[in-house]
């Protein structure tokens, strides 16, 4: 996990500390939802669960299914709201001293931990349904307003150019070690082809800075 400024035993206040009865109940729910429906699409497959099955399993009723989620796909492809918000966290408070690169690279390893238990499944559907591809896009897309402000944090008068440039860089690197990870294997795998991938195209983007030829 990536380090932070924040130094051992300082004391933080989790997400889900703050959060109201109201509001863990519902994650609870979403969550036993989601859960359910992980279950059901790894042991069936995705075009054999439908909603109700869904429903039924987890103990609620359709509408409440559709309460917390839009749709099927939906249920495959949203983002845990408090791995998310905690993640969020980790990235807005990050002061870590390091090079850019070994750090941002760090921030896509915790990107991928808190999808491990969606990974999986996520890629499962998508090689059934490559027409789902650009939901995953989008879920990817989530994380990039973040990265983009860290980034800018990080890079001379957040220049902007170099600070999309290093985004879009790294997230291709990123999204190409989840394209060839086999979700039959471990999560340890997928980290290290996320570090394979980064370190190559960060040793390209940190090479000494020059001038293009003018010849």
């Amino acid at each position: 996990m990536a380090r932070t400024g924040h130094t051992a035993g300082t004391p933080r206040c989790s997400i889900s500390a703050v959060m109201g009865l109201r509001e863990r109940k519902k994650l609870e729910a979403w969550r036993t939802i989601r859960s359910t429906a992980l279950r059901l699409i790894s042991e069936r497959g995705f075009d054999a669960v439908s909603v109700e099955d869904i429903a039924a399993e987890a103990g609620v009723s359709r509408t409440t299914f559709f309460s917390y989620f839009p749709t099927k796909e939906a249920v495959a492809f949203d983002l845990d709201p408090q791995a998310l918000a905690e993640w969020r966290e980790r990235v807005a408070t990050d002061t870590d001293d390091r090079p850019l690169w070994p750090a941002l690279t760090d921030l896509y390893v915790d990107m991928a931990t808190v999808l491990a238990e969606w990974l999986p499944v996520q890629k499962r559907v998508l090689q059934q349904h490559p027409g789902l591809t650009q939901s995953a896009r989008a879920t990817c897309d989530t994380f990039a307003p973040d990265l983009y402000r860290w980034i800018s944090r990080r890079t001379p008068d957040g220049d902007r150019l170099l600070t999309s440039l290093l985004l879009n860089a790294s997230m291709a690197g990123y999204i190409t070690a989840l394209e060839v990870w086999d979700p039959a294997d471990p999560l340890d795998v997928l980290l290290d082809s996320v570090r394979t991938c980064l370190h190559r195209v960060g040793a390209g983007l940190a090479a000494p800075e020059h001038s293009p030829s003018t010849a």
